[in-house]
Formats: C-alpha cells, sequence, structure tokens
C-alpha cells in the first residue's frame, strides 16, 4: 500500500529509483511531495524536472549522473514515461536510447533519486524495459483506494497534520465528502486549521465544518425516503433547494440511486459479497458498502418508486406549474 512506502520515506529511507504508476494524481503529486521533504535540504524550485514527452531518457541519466552542485544529493522526476506503455507516442518526437535506461537501472547514481512517473491506468508487463524498472525500482502504484484504505488514509493525512481520526469519524468523513481523495485531503486540511493542528476529531466538527457534496446529499436523500423517514426527506431536499439544485436533475439523481439500490439486491441475493458487487456495477466499493449498512426495502418496493420516478420525471418535462412541489408530494408519499 502506498502508506506504506509513505511511512519509509518519512523515516528517511529515500531510495535510488522510484517508479510511480497509475491515475489517482494526488497519490503521485503527494509521493512526490513527501520525497521532496525528505531529502535533506531539498525543495520545490530544485528538483530536476524532465517531461520525457518533449526530452529524451538520455539526458535524464545524464543530469542523474553528474555530481550534484551546492546540494548532497539530487531528486529528478522524469514524467509522461509512455515508453511503458503498450503503445508509445513519444517516439515520434523522442528517440529514447532504452538500453541506456536498462543498463543505468543496475548501478544507478548513488547521489541522486530519479522518479520516473508513468500516469496510466496500465503498463505494458511484456516489455523488457517495465519488466527491468519494475525490478531495480521502489513501485508506487497510486489506483484508486478502497473504503478501508480510504479511512486508514484520513488518518494517516491527520496524523501528519497533528489532528487525530479514528474509524468512525473517518469514515463519516467519508460519508459526508465522498471518496474523492483530493476533496478529502482539502477537509482534512481545514478539520486541521479549526484545531490548530492538534487534538481529535470529533463527529459534531465535521457536521459543523465540512460541506457534503450534492451526490452524499442525493445519497442521503433517497436512504430517508426508501426508509420512510419523510421529514428527514424533505428537510435534506429543502437544503438541495436552498444550494440550487434542479428538480428535474434531483429525481434523476434519486432515480439512479434506486436504480442502483436494485442492482445490489439482486446481487446479493445472488450470493455476490461487496467487492464483487462494485466490481459488477464498476462503482466504488465504499458506496455498496454504505448500502449494505442498511437493510434496503423490498425489490418490488423499490421498482414502484422507480416507476413513480418516471412519472415524476415526465411531469417535469413537460408540465408547467410549481416543479419543486411536484418531486416534495413524491417525497412527502413515501414508499
Amino acid at each position: 500500500m502506498v502508506t506504506k512506502i509513505w511511512s519509509q520515506i518519512e523515516k528517511g529511507d529515500v531510495q535510488p529509483v522510484y517508479l510511480l504508476t497509475g491515475t489517482e494524481q494526488h497519490l503521485l503529486d503527494e509521493t512526490i511531495k513527501k520525497l521532496i521533504k525528505a531529502v535533506p535540504g531539498m525543495t520545490s524550485s530544485e528538483v530536476n524536472r524532465f517531461d520525457l514527452e518533449e526530452i529524451p531518457i538520455q539526458a535524464v541519466l545524464e543530469v542523474a549522473n553528474e555530481f550534484p552542485f551546492l546540494v548532497d544529493h539530487k531528486l529528478i522526476v522524469a514524467k509522461n514515461c509512455s515508453f511503458l506503455k503498450a503503445t508509445d507516442q513519444s517516439k515520434e518526437k523522442q528517440n529514447h536510447q532504452l538500453d541506456l535506461l536498462e543498463k543505468w537501472l543496475e548501478n544507478p547514481s548513488p547521489t541522486a533519486t530519479v522518479v520516473f512517473v508513468a500516469p496510466y491506468e496500465k503498463l505494458d508487463a511484456r516489455k523488457k524495459i517495465t519488466k527491468k524498472i519494475k525490478k531495480h525500482a521502489v513501485v508506487v502504484e497510486a489506483v484508486a483506494l478502497q473504503g478501508q484504505d480510504i479511512s486508514t488514509w484520513i488518518m494517516q493525512q491527520g496524523k501528519d497534520k497533528g489532528i487525530e481520526f479514528d474509524k468512525k469519524t473517518a469514515e463519516f468523513l467519508m460519508e459526508m465528502s465522498g471518496t474523492d481523495l483530493l476533496t478529502l485531503a482539502t477537509e482534512v486540511d481545514k478539520l486541521a486549521g479549526y484545531l490548530a493542528f492538534k487534538g481529535a476529531v470529533d463527529i459534531d466538527m465535521i457536521e459543523q465544518l465540512v460541506a457534503r457534496t450534492p451526490e452524499m446529499d442525493v445519497f442521503r436523500l433517497t436512504d430517508s425516503f426508501v426508509n420512510n423517514k419523510r421529514a428527514e426527506s424533505i428537510a435534506v431536499y429543502h437544503d438541495l433547494l436552498r444550494n440550487g439544485e434542479e428538480p428535474i436533475m434531483l429525481a434523476s439523481l434519486i432515480a439512479s440511486q434506486v436504480r442502483l439500490m436494485i442492482h445490489v439486491t439482486n446481487l446479493r441475493k445472488k450470493g455476490y459479497q461487496q467487492q464483487q458487487i462494485a466490481t459488477t456495477l464498476r462503482i466504488h466499493p465504499y458506496r455498496v458498502k454504505l448500502m449494505m449498512q442498511r437493510k434496503l426495502p423490498p425489490l418490488q418496493v423499490l421498482l414502484k418508486a422507480l416507476d413513480d420516478l418516471a412519472t415524476i420525471d415526465l411531469q417535469l418535462k413537460t408540465t408547467s406549474g410549481n416543479r419543486q412541489r411536484k418531486l416534495e408530494l413524491f417525497l412527502m408519499n413515501g414508499l
């Protein structure tokens, strides 16, 4: 896991070569920030940065092999390593001498740390250079974290800022803000500032300071609706309207949540587990976890709600009058 590598870096255990791969940009950026902080005397402005779509790899190796000037150790970031993919579009622009890179990896410079960044979903594992760099580099896979990993990551982020999350508060923050790491990092920073960078985070604090995403509010709205908590449904609905959300969009999002509940219900009946359901539906496992923690209505009740929402959607698109009231009446009637 990426947090384990971060812990090693923070302890000063900085290796000569890193390979950062994956599409979770926040994890890529955070790893580089931690390396900058860990290299003695290094600042962001002193990092040697190369774009391998514009510069050949041999230029990077030349700088890596040069003796550092005014610093004891150099940090080099080489981004867009497209030669690690199946289709290397950079070949048209640059003549990368990959044989030099292969030899260099066997004996990298002792006075430099080189970070190769390949921000792609998948690398070509059949390529000789891919096998070589994975063998000699510390590989950081910046992939979307799963539910438990995200809560662990939140707790680690809080610790880095001098504040403390327990499992319950970390999961509540996820319920409020979703699973986007950049958004969560921003909220952790906000909470740390409020606590003056010391102390424990509690549920009340998160409710007061953290802004809910529209998607999470719609989840709360749908959850309260299907559980016949009518007063709560109406309160959340009015909050969304005050925030500028349109009834037609909300009806569509509620219908999407109900469809998801139907799919989860059907797959659970077939014996699917949380991760299998998330993979099948191509959604984040944490969304599945939230649904599985709740008692969902019977399938026929969900199907009727979906049919009613289709009628509401048609009315909102084709009739005049108080559009806000049409969806409000649907929520008031409950299931």
